[in-house]
């Protein structure tokens, strides 16, 4: 049963498998071993030597590894269960077989001896970097480097397709069948007029659309589920670069609906106010606000996570072209809070607590020290309005609807508390 190469990985759908590995304890008492029966096609599939995960095993267990290669035998010391070693077997993936950027397994390890150094190259991602000597395998992967294994290899089989060649060659055919002409059977007759007409339907510009517009949902969840699996900081790059084509092709200004489906999709969209900022602010950012605001609002509106990550974006604009900005922070965020991006609430938890996330703490420091002003007049402004609206509500319970039927309209009129006066004396009227 074959399994996924990153376990991690629950899609069953990842075309990165291997066989799960199948162990057989032989030998009793102080003799007892466990033979790794498939362990040249896991390590096939893992593009790895056997050798390797076999002597990985031995380091984590502290046991004895022996190799046979000629009969495939490869064994670790011991009695061990095939869903213990399995799960090592996920160790020595991580380590030394998965990218650290992209996690995909097509990655070949390179040896320098004399650096004593193992570096690791990406054929998926193009990522080169290297790997952590510190385990114990790595002593044995320097001695043993994987080039010279499978270099051997790989020229005992060229060697072995050379002389099929030349057989082939002397018995008077190119690839052991061709030669015999006369068995090879004429492929059937196509009626013209039909088949040649459905064919030409098929390969025009329009049929390829349709064919396009017609795939299944089921493939397109594949798709989404594809790029969803891949790691933050991928899918991140993924947006930008989706955002930074829209703008080296001049369609950015009426893309801002595309761009949140893309964020979406690639489940960034509290991050993109950050990705947009980079790209769409410089220091003109005051003119820059207007035009792309209706971009940044499809973010903004609602969520103070992405309100969160436009400061951070709005502080490495300001790194950036610290000459022109530092001195116009106050006026800048004004017209961010005045295009409805930022809420009160988000710039207060801001001011209140200085941050080294995006820049230097120094110039974190200077940037809050400048807004200084306009949160100081956010807040009072916040509290007039409090008073004023406390005011109104006096004055409305001292509002009275009132009917004219000669006018046939409502008035209104505010009725004034008359203060009850005294009632006189009872006044006796026999006593007058």
């Amino acid at each position: 049963m074959a399994v996924n190469v990153n376990r991690s990985v629950s899609d069953q759908f990842y075309r990165y498998k291997m066989p799960r590995l199948i162990a057989k304890v032989e030998g009793k008492g102080n003799g007892i071993k466990t033979v790794i029966v498939n362990m040249v096609d896991v390590a096939k599939a893992l593009n790895r030597p056997p050798t390797y995960p076999t002597k990985f095993f031995g380091c984590e267990l502290g046991a004895q590894t022996q190799f046979d290669s000629k009969n495939d035998r490869y064994i670790v010391n011991g009695s061990h269960e095939a869903n213990k070693l399995q799960d090592m077997l996920d160790g020595f993936i991580r380590k030394f077989v998965l990218c650290s950027e992209c996690d995909n397994p097509e990655t070949d390890l390179h040896v320098n001896p004399k650096k004593q150094t193992i570096g690791s190259s990406c054929k998926a991602c193009g990522y080169r970097g290297m790997l952590d000597t510190r385990h114990k395998l790595c002593t044995f992967i320097l001695k043993n480097p994987p080039e010279a294994t499978e270099s051997g290899s790989a020229s005992v089989k060229k060697e072995k397709e050379k002389k099929n060649r030349k057989k082939d060659k002397e018995n008077g055919s190119g690839s052991g069948e061709a030669g015999n002409n006369e068995h090879i059977d004429a492929p059937d007759a196509v009626d013209g007029d039909d088949d040649d007409e459905d064919w030409a339907e098929e390969t025009t510009e329009e049929a390829q659309r349709r064919r396009m517009e017609e795939i299944s949902d089921h493939a397109k969840v594949l798709t989404l589920s594809d790029d969803l699996e891949k790691p933050l900081e991928e899918r991140v790059n993924l947006f930008y670069n989706f955002v930074k084509h829209k703008k080296e092709t001049g369609t950015i200004d009426a893309a801002d609906k595309e761009i949140l489906a893309e964020a979406e999709r690639l489940d960034v969209k509290a991050m993109g106010p950050l990705i947009l900022s980079e790209l769409l602010f410089d220091e003109n950012i005051r003119e820059q606000i207007k035009k792309y605001k209706r971009h940044f609002l499809r973010f903004c509106h609602d969520n103070k996570k992405a309100q969160k990550y436009l400061l951070g974006g709005f502080e490495c604009v300001v790194k950036l072209h610290q000459v022109q900005l530092l001195s116009r922070v106050p006026i800048i965020l004004k017209d961010l809070y005045d295009a409805d991006l930022l809420e009160e609430d988000v710039i207060f938890a801001w001011a209140e607590k200085v941050s080294k996330k995006y820049v230097s703490k120094e110039l974190a420091k200077e940037i809050h020290a400048k807004a200084a002003p306009f949160v100081k007049w956010l807040k009072e402004a916040e509290e007039e309005s409090e008073g004023s609206e406390e005011e109104e509500e006096e004055d409305d319970e001292n509002v009275e609807v009132v009917y004219s039927s000669s006018a046939r309209e409502l008035k209104v009129e505010t009725v004034k508390t008359v203060t009850p006066e005294k009632e006189e004396d009872d006044i006796d009227i026999d006593a007058i």
